[in-house]
């Protein structure tokens, strides 16, 4: 078997194992969309049923802040030192990350793998005299152009610089199979950047798949998941919960909003606060 059909062979498997590797990378995109899109329906679930809850717990602790920053404002002014609670944050609804858009492959050379030696040096300066001869232009400035690139011609083929005489002919739209031979360089170089090219998008997907699964919602979706399973019931026990708070936080407003700022039960009351809002988290 000659070199040109083990090359042609070679090629083929490799372009073989370029589509399996496609074939897998469509696997895990699909994978990644799939649960996204199911992690997506559980997040707009929990927001549709906890969202409002959240929004009233976050008004309340506004008025709050507002009125713990009053009474600590009117305590500085009676000479007592007092902190400010920190400002809460608002609840935010989860991001889930999505998958970046893929950069499309380079286009393949066309007309498969060719198996054609290069030329000689005497066929590439023919080839360049045909195409850069004088006296075939059309014009007097395209005349001076074609002289001046015979001159480089002649100079590349007495010094026998076949790069010098290929790049010439490449530069004037000869066909590069006729210049350089068979295109199987071309089709592995391409298949080189294809790999490549997959390779690194199977790695940028699979890292986001990973995120994906290791993302605080997607295992509060499997926790509630495993429990409705079983038959309980857990976003009734979230809402219970969330309205306890907000029956803490109307309770404390109403106390915060009537107190005098003198010291003792004033006092006492900002420490409590900022004891609280230190422990506090402000995200779902």
């Amino acid at each position: 078997m000659n070199n040109s059909a083990l090359s042609r062979h070679g090629l083929e498997r490799r372009h073989a194992q370029l589509q399996e590797l496609q074939r897998y990378l469509q696997t895990q995109e699909s994978e990644f969309h799939e649960l996204h899109s199911q992690l997506t329906a559980f997040v707009d679930r929990y927001a549709a049923t906890l969202g409002s809850a959240y929004l009233e717990l976050d008004a309340l602790e506004s008025q709050l802040h507002t009125a713990t920053q009053y009474l600590a404002d009117a305590l500085r002014r009676n000479g007592i030192d007092a902190r400010t609670p920190r400002a809460p944050q608002a609840t935010a609804l989860p991001s889930i990350p999505k998958l970046p858009a893929a950069a499309p492959l380079p286009a393949e050379p066309t007309n498969g793998c060719i198996d054609l030696p290069p030329p000689s040096l005497k066929t590439l300066y023919r080839r360049a005299a045909m195409r850069l001869h004088p006296d075939f232009a059309s014009n007097e400035h395209e005349r001076q152009r074609r002289e001046q690139a015979m001159m480089l011609v002649n100079e590349a083929y007495a010094a026998e610089r076949r790069g010098q005489l290929e790049a010439l002919l490449l530069a004037n739209g000869e066909d590069p199979v006729k210049v350089t031979g068979g295109n199987a360089d071309a089709l592995r170089n391409w298949l080189s950047r294809c790999e490549s090219s997959v390779q690194g998008r199977l790695r940028v997907v699979q890292a986001h798949l990973i995120a994906l699964q290791a993302h605080p919602m997607h295992q509060l979706w499997q926790a509630i998941r495993r429990a409705e399973t079983i038959g309980l019931d857990p976003f009734s026990v979230m809402i219970q919960r969330l309205q306890s708070q907000i029956s803490e936080r109307r309770q404390e407003l109403y106390i915060g909003q009537r107190l005098q700022p003198e010291p003792g039960l004033a006092e006492d009351f900002l420490r409590r606060r900022i004891e609280r809002m230190g422990a506090s988290i402000g995200s779902i």
